[in-house]
């Protein structure tokens, strides 16, 4: 368990890292065009594979990975000094004394049993994944694979929580660390990756600098230790949706009996919804089926990543899912492809409760022209996990205000796309947190979260976004009232698309309206 200020600490951090890639991405783009006086931004190109924001396709970076560029003890030194950094500022600063480790707290947490913790909500679901994430990025940066990476952060986690803190070692942390840590922090590395390799050559300050916003861990390796881990990670150049938005919630309606009035002998105050907030999100599909040649042979060849966030509520939401084993398929002349497991972490926020989870669920992920000019891109997914959910501002006095458990969850998410013009994305969520694996017996939790947003590209890769989110929260608790909680938000915003199409990819020939369609149709006329 993390109890410092590491929430401010990590939230902060990954703000930067969000804003940091938007901002140099943008600002690339940007010089882009105005060395290019018409960048083609839908060039046959871009629409048989669409590239980040519609930049040059990424470059490889010299060797990653030869036997020159991977070590063993580097990763295992960058986790142990960063973790011995960790407790000592926690020390210094956390006004507990839970880091002050010496010689019996190791032997009685290295002997003794592990427990179920009560830090806040935040602090476990997302301070810990994020912390696994930079043990994910020590090893991945020193030039192993995902399953060695993921044994470092899953033995980097066991080690902070025997070593790291006098309280005993925590079950949920060890999940969302060691597990939840490698399907965060991958997404992280391989957009650090992509972004240094599109620099078209060695990469310059700004896109190292990009790079270590992404993913510190992989920053510090590549400064430390100079030339040994130049190489950049090669991404076989898949086909990437980009997407940065910025918004304005304009109405909502709550409709929730929680109270959050902490003097039961007064009445009871309702919760209630921040309207006017700014919004902003960074989406971005990586290795997107249809690719001629893309190949899915390593773990998050194809993953999805997401971040939302609000001024009212930081951490609105963060998504990565990524395909861990799988391979692609087609069906007929208009439809590929991929399945196989996914490795999903899911933090939602929307103000009145949370929900996280870290799973593992069987999936597809595809696209289907469905005449020349619509196409329908989706995913399916169905898994289990282990899940936290709770209300926010909950008056009971209990230990912590949510319930850790084994979850099932699914996901139905489809984009409908029209031509360059306009799209419709469609995501449905359900979740179920059971009070099977935890320390609160008599206990469940069940979420859904449905959004629907419509984009309208108006010039060039600027667009106006339209959208609606309902999330709603049903819980039972053995000795308390049944808690229901819904909340339905309208939102108004722009985006900067990464491409013009919403990140169809068209491998059908131009003689059935595959790239290049317009200029035979002009050839004919």
């Amino acid at each position: 368990m993390i109890r410092i200020n590491l929430h401010n600490i990590a939230g902060r951090t990954r703000l930067a890292q969000i804003s940091g890639l938007a901002l140099l991405i943008s600002a690339s783009a940007a010089w882009s065009a105005q060395n290019q006086p018409d960048p083609p931004i839908d060039s046959p190109e871009q629409q048989r594979a669409p590239t980040a924001f519609a930049e040059p396709p990424p470059e490889p970076v010299l060797e990653w990975g030869t036997e020159e560029g991977t070590s063993w003890w580097i990763p295992a030194a960058d986790i142990v000094l960063f973790d011995f950094l960790l407790n000592q500022f926690n020390r210094e600063f956390s006004g507990t004394s839970d880091y002050d480790v010496d010689k019996d707290s190791l032997e009685r947490n290295f002997k003794g049993s592990w427990v179920y913790d009560n830090d806040p909500f935040d602090i476990n679901q997302f301070g810990h994944p994020y912390q696994g994430s930079m043990y994910h990025g020590f090893a991945r940066s020193a030039g192993h694979g995902y399953w060695t990476s993921t044994a470092y952060t899953v033995l980097g986690s066991a080690a902070w929580e025997i070593a790291g803190e006098r309280t005993p070692p925590s079950i949920n942390d060890q999940i969302t660390t060691g597990i939840g840590g490698g399907f965060l922090g991958e997404p992280l590395f391989r957009m650090a990756s992509l972004l240094l390799e599109s620099s078209g050559g060695k990469p310059g300050l700004w896109h190292e600098l990009g790079a270590a916003a992404l993913s510190p861990a992989t920053g510090f390796n590549r400064l430390a230790f100079g030339d040994r881990f130049d190489g950049v990670f090669r991404s076989h150049n898949p086909a990437v949706y980009t997407r940065i938005g910025l918004g304005l919630n304009v109405d909502s309606s709550v409709d929730s009996n929680v109270n959050t009035n902490r003097d039961a002998a007064t009445l009871p105050i309702p919760q209630s919804y921040d309207t006017g907030t700014v919004t902003g999100d960074f989406t971005i599909a990586y290795g997107l089926p249809g690719k001629k040649g893309y190949t899915y042979e390593r773990p998050f060849d194809y993953f999805h990543f997401q971040f939302s966030a609000a001024s009212s509520n930081f951490l609105e939401n963060v998504i990565s899912r990524g395909l861990l084993y799988g391979t692609d398929y087609e069906a007929g002349d208009n439809y590929r492809g991929v399945w196989g497991l996914y490795g999903t972490y899911d933090y939602l926020a929307p103000q009145i409760f949370r929900i996280s989870t870290t799973g593992l669920g069987l999936g597809t992920t595809g696209q289907w022209w469905i005449s020349e000019k619509w196409a329908l891109q989706g995913t399916l997914l169905g898994g289990v996990g282990y899940g936290s959910a709770g209300a926010l501002e909950n008056n009971r006095a209990q230990d912590r205000d949510y319930q850790n458990g084994l979850s099932g969850q699914a996901l139905v998410a489809m984009r409908l796309i029209h031509g360059d013009r306009a799209s419709l994305d469609m995501n449905v969520r359900q979740y179920h947190v059971s009070d099977v694996g935890t320390d609160i017996q008599g206990g469940e939790e069940n979420i859904f979260r449905a959004d629907v947003t419509l984009t309208v590209r108006v010039h060039k890769l600027h667009a106006l976004t339209f959208g609606v989110v309902t999330s709603r929260r049903d819980a039972q608790f053995d000795g308390f009232d049944d808690t229901h909680q819904q909340v339905v938000a309208f939102n108004l915003g722009y985006a900067y698309l990464g491409q013009t199409r919403s990140g169809a990819v068209d491998w059908r020939p131009r003689s059935e309206g595959g790239p290049g369609a317009s200029d035979l149709q002009s050839d004919h006329q």
